[in-house]
């Protein structure tokens, strides 16, 4: 019960997180600078890395509308800053075969954002004035990977707070297994301190009850000897005779 009322306490945290800020995963109107002129561009900030966000808009515009975006490198290596798809079909914003940027920046540690711009041609790019169906059909498209992106986080938050979770549990239990096994030491220790106080009491009464008895036991010695010497010399009297 206190786990499930621990993760419902995080997962309201996880929720509760984007309204701190305005803009995280609202889509809005802005620019960019490409090849040497200001475009219109749809921009949004997502919780994650830039790599995150690289990845995440890569493999949703494949999976959610087959589009192949390049700029990602062979492994990781020779990323461009600019994510491109040139020439493509993309249905849901125009008949016409398109080319769609993607770019990704970091205004904080822990936030990136993206900014979507698209063209028909090197003279013919997305405007909310000049191409108005397309730019709202792409703005639509950026919309549909905030939520996307948003649930993601959420999802991959909420696994890591319940790894955490899980994590400190067994910190409690590995903690709580020594606390009983130094305890359980201790006792043990503070009982043998105890057999060997007892011990030493007794020890004691012991020397003491063998140090009166070396006493008496000295004093008939030398009754003894006396005695001994006694009998030697009355042997020796009646041997003379």
């Amino acid at each position: 019960m206190k786990k499930t009322f621990s993760l419902l306490l995080l997962l309201a945290s996880l929720l509760a997180g984007p309204a701190a800020s305005a803009q995280l995963y609202e889509v809005r109107q802005s620019s960019v600078n490409h090849e040497k002129r200001e475009r219109s561009a749809l921009k949004v900030q997502v919780d994650g890395t830039p790599e995150w966000t690289r990845d995440f808009w890569q493999s949703w515009l494949k999976d959610t509308y087959n589009i192949k975006v390049k700029g990602n490198g062979t492994f990781g290596v020779g990323k461009r800053d600019i994510m491109v798809a040139k020439q493509v079909p993309a249905s849901s914003i125009s008949g016409k075969l398109i080319d769609l940027y993607g770019m990704v920046t970091a205004p904080s540690d822990s936030t990136t954002e993206l900014a979507v711009f698209a063209a028909f041609n090197a003279d013919t790019y997305f405007d909310a004035d000049k191409t108005p169906t397309e730019y709202a059909a792409l703005r639509n498209i950026v919309t549909n990977f905030a939520s996307a992106a948003r649930l993601k986080a959420y999802r991959e938050q909420l696994a890591a707070a319940e790894k955490e979770l899980r994590e400190t549990e067994k910190e409690k239990e590995r903690l709580e297994k020594e606390r009983v096994s130094l305890s359980n030491n201790t006792q043990n220790n503070l009982d043998k301190i105890e057999a060997l106080k007892k011990q030493n009491i007794e020890n004691k009464l012991k020397s003491s009850q063998d140090s009166a008895q070396l006493v008496v036991n000295a004093q008939q010695m030398e009754l003894r000897k006396v005695r001994l010497q006694r009998r030697r010399d009355r042997l020796s009297t009646l041997d003379k005779k």
